[in-house]
């Protein structure tokens, strides 16, 4: 299935969620913000919240630095 994930299309295996994304991404939970379809998503729903045909995910990665 296709979905919008920042903005660009992309193919993502049918009944993915939320945290098989950002694995396929190598990203860890704890250092990322999700909207799925324009919400925000809770980071204890990552691995709950399935991703749909069409859906539109933003992905927010924060960096510390000094």
């Amino acid at each position: 299935m296709t979905a919008r994930i920042n903005g660009e299309s992309r193919t993502v295996p049918d009944g993915s969620t939320i945290a098989n994304l950002l694995a396929s991404f190598d990203l860890p939970a704890k250092n990322v913000l999700v909207e799925h379809n324009g919400e925000p998503v809770a980071r204890d729903n990552f691995s709950h919240q399935t991703i749909r045909e069409d859906d539109r995910i933003e992905i927010i990665s924060m960096v510390a630095g000094g």
